[in-house]
């Protein structure tokens, strides 16, 4: 395929049997800068490691425009949602400058995954990770928005 994979993130985190075994499923996309990758609430069929460039993720809030909770770049996993069931995304993306990245489709994954044990737990650890991050970067933005000020640091 020819495609340079840097051991960092996701692939940093698989052997390289598993590593080779992903990056054979991956296509490259690119996203222009204000393209929406995914909205909150869709289905939640595909992921991408980001190659360059950034993406925003953003959280629904009622009356308001969506809240930026954390940016990604390079190396980093965009999306987690097509992993964990019903595969519905719990964030929306948005393209913040233009963006290569590798595609995979989360069907072929999961069931490659279910003949793998191995790749199955170096995914579902690694994205847990992920999951853990995200849900802290989403509290403190929310906080950092609306808590009263001098409320206190995250626990």
């Amino acid at each position: 395929m020819g495609i340079m994979v840097a051991r960092t993130g996701v692939f940093g985190a698989m052997t390289k049997e598993h590593r080779e075994q992903l990056m054979s499923l991956a296509h490259e996309v690119s996203f222009t800068t204000g393209e929406r990758v995914f909205n909150e609430g869709g289905k939640a069929d595909r992921f991408w490691i980001i190659h360059t460039g950034t993406v925003a993720l953003d959280l629904h809030v009622p009356g308001r425009r969506p809240v930026v909770v954390e940016t990604l770049g390079a190396g980093r996993l965009l999306g987690w949602s097509w992993l964990v069931p019903p595969h519905i995304w719990h964030l929306g993306a948005e393209a913040a400058s233009p963006v290569r990245a590798y595609e995979f489709d989360a069907a072929t994954v999961r069931k490659m995954c279910a003949n793998d044990p191995g790749l199955d737990h170096e995914l579902c650890t690694y994205v847990s990770g992920v999951l853990a991050r995200r849900l802290r970067s989403a509290r403190v933005r929310l906080l950092d928005l609306y808590a009263p000020y001098g409320a206190g640091e995250v626990p």
